[in-house]
């Protein structure tokens, strides 16, 4: 089974490709290379919780990303703006995907993997923070108290003087958001002192509910190419050659969900795990949720692709498992969940008439839609 405030980097299907690959790269072919190391044989009733805990905990990120992103679409905040993907973006993510995780292949072949396992641990410590700061700020902004003293900050980055100077950071917070912080910032020593399984899926739960959230695809064609190359990728890197699976048994950063298979026996101390890579939850989430703002956008009071992409996604994730648990080898779950999220939603839509129109669908980035509305302001003014 093969990324605020996290916030997203301007050029995000670049920068986000480093992480995505890796998380890809962290599927069923890590799990079956733990099982065929440990000695360890997980019972059936392990077996099940491992894999059914690992669905639910998938299904959580895309369902609360998607609604999340449907405001978020709408947000004129600049640290709550969403990162749109072109097609010109996702033709090439495939591409740099594949770089980097032959680029980290090579990296863990050459160098010390305990050294650069030390560097990745500080870095997502860093990002952890702020991915799980940015999903648990909704949450507290509901259970603090109207009374409590929030006071408003904002943290401000110029460059130049005068008419010339440009902003390079801007960005408001409050109190609560600093509360946020401070609670992100113990599950982040704890994560970085235990590496414990738990603050693990903390940081990897922070970082799936981001991405589905903050990564925009511009519409459902850019989706599609973006879902095929990275199906083609998955194939690829995980029958063709060692090269995932070498990776996957390598890097250690919270960019999986694992889940013990020996819970049961051996209570929060497990050590032999199942794990999903988040790519296979970003990937598809961001499709999914893609589709719900469509369904927004038709103002029929029906979420019917949504649901029907989101059914699609379990069905696909849990063949994966089947495949892999049957066969007892690793399995690229965008095999299965690639035709299944694309498959349903199509076919509803030609049942229903509206294929056409989903493919028609546009989303303008919200600062383009902001520019765009300031020069119609401007032109009526004008006239």
């Amino acid at each position: 089974m093969s990324s605020d405030t996290e916030q997203v980097p301007a050029s995000a299907p670049e920068a986000a490709a480093a992480v995505l690959d890796a998380l890809n790269a962290t599927d069923s072919n890590g799990t079956e290379a733990l099982n065929a190391t440990a000695k360890f044989v997980a019972t059936p009733e392990g077996t099940a919780l491992a894999y059914g805990s690992l669905v639910f905990m998938a299904l959580l990120p895309i369902f609360f990303g998607a609604l999340r992103s449907v405001s978020c679409s709408k947000s004129k905040n600049t640290s709550d703006m969403p990162e749109t993907i072109t097609s010109r973006d996702a033709a090439r993510f495939p591409i740099i995907a594949s770089c980097t995780l032959f680029g980290l292949y090579l990296f863990f072949k050459v160098f010390s993997q305990e050294y650069i396992n030390l560097l990745l641990s500080v870095y997502f410590f860093g990002l952890g923070v702020l991915a799980l700061s940015h999903t648990m700020s909704p949450l507290m902004s509901r259970i603090f108290p109207e009374s409590f003293p929030n006071k408003q900050y904002q943290l401000l980055f110029t460059q130049g003087s005068g008419e010339s100077k440009e902003e390079i950071v801007n960005y408001e917070f409050d109190t609560k958001n600093l509360v946020c912080l401070l609670i992100s910032s113990v599950v982040g020593v704890w994560y970085l002192l235990k590496k414990h399984w738990i603050a693990n899926n903390l940081f990897g739960l922070a970082f799936a509910l981001n991405g589905v959230e903050l990564l925009h695809l511009n519409n459902v064609s850019t989706g599609c190419i973006l879902l095929g190359g990275l199906f083609v990728y998955d194939v690829f890197w995980v029958f063709g050659t060692n090269v995932m699976v070498t990776v996957a048994k390598s890097f250690e950063a919270p960019i999986k969900l694992v889940f013990p298979q020996d819970l049961l026996e051996k209570g929060l101390e497990a050590s032999n795990f199942a794990m999903l890579g988040l790519g296979d939850i970003v990937i598809p989430g961001i499709f999914i949720a893609l589709l719900l703002r469509f369904d927004v956008s038709l103002k029929k009071n029906s979420r019917t692709y949504f649901y029907s992409s989101f059914l699609a996604y379990i069905f696909g994730l849990g063949l994966t498992i089947f495949v892999m648990h049957t066969f007892k080898h690793a399995q690229p779950a965008l095999l299965y969940l690639v035709p299944a999220c694309v498959g349903f939603p199509v076919v509803v839509a030609l049942f229903k008439g509206e294929l056409t129109e989903m493919f028609r669908y546009e989303e303008t980035p919200p600062e383009h839609a902001a520019e765009t509305k300031e020069e119609t302001e401007s032109e009526k003014k004008d006239q």
